[in-house]
């Protein structure tokens, strides 16, 4: 059987090679689990439970798996020493923690305490699987990124996705494999997601999108038809496909 571990920092970063020079791949936000393969003094050759990604983290405290019982349901969620007082840290939207006591207003877990508003019961599911995407408009652009600090184009998409309990992709390549229902551009609606090569937005209507874009350095709402027109001036690449959950 499969040991796990639970990451219980704000957010790691995965690297493609075990160096800080290295390309970071991807984050593990709180509550992302992953199992060991290989270990060295100061790096750790890890697969991400999630998303089976691979790469290697800095060779830290972890702690054992923690199965979590509530996850972060706005952008960022302010951990504190004790209730209300204290702030310690925090944690980005999707974070995942395990609930061991409470009150009133407040609930505690591994790291400290975190308010009631903040979170929802890990079960819980929105109707609308995006609903909350615009709230990381302005948010910087990061490479590898999957949180308020910095995200990028197929984090946005999966992070949501992962909220809503259902397995996605890290990358566009690979999400763009993985959805099947495939939509013409002329009937594109609300969330559905529009893939370039190395590149993914979501649909906010049929006529906006949103995405993390690295030209803008940041998360931007834009018109459907200026973003196509604009990426394939610039990047010279065309839209390969839409694609409907």
């Amino acid at each position: 059987m499969t040991k796990y571990f639970t990451n219980v920092y704000p957010e790691i970063n995965l690297y493609k090679k075990p160096s800080t020079a290295s390309e970071i791949v991807t984050q593990m936000i709180y509550g992302d689990s992953f199992s060991i393969y290989k270990k060295s003094k100061k790096w750790l050759k890890i697969k991400i439970k999630e998303d089976n990604y691979k790469g290697y983290v800095k060779n830290r405290k972890y702690s054992v798996f923690l199965k979590p019982t509530h996850k972060v349901n706005c952008l960022k969620a302010k951990i504190f020493k004790f209730p209300n007082k204290i702030k310690k840290n925090e944690i980005s939207y999707g974070s995942k923690i395990k609930v061991i006591d409470n009150n009133t207003k407040f609930l505690k877990f591994k790291n400290g305490w975190i308010k009631k508003k903040d979170v929802k019961p890990i079960s819980y599911k929105e109707k609308n699987l995006f609903r909350k995407i615009t709230s990381f408009k302005d948010i910087k652009y990061k490479w590898g990124g999957k949180s308020f600090k910095g995200i990028d184009c197929s984090a946005l998409v999966q992070v949501f996705l992962n909220f809503n309990n259902k397995f996605c992709p890290r990358d566009a390549k690979d999400q763009f494999k993985y959805f099947r229902k495939n939509i013409k551009l002329r009937n594109i609606k609300k969330n559905d997601i529009i893939y370039w090569k190395g590149h993914v937005a979501v649909a906010l209507s049929n006529k906006k999108l949103i995405h993390a874009y690295g030209p803008m350095k940041k998360t931007v709402i834009m018109g459907i038809d200026q973003t196509i027109k604009r990426i394939e001036r610039t990047a010279k690449l065309k839209v390969i496909g839409i694609k409907r959950l």
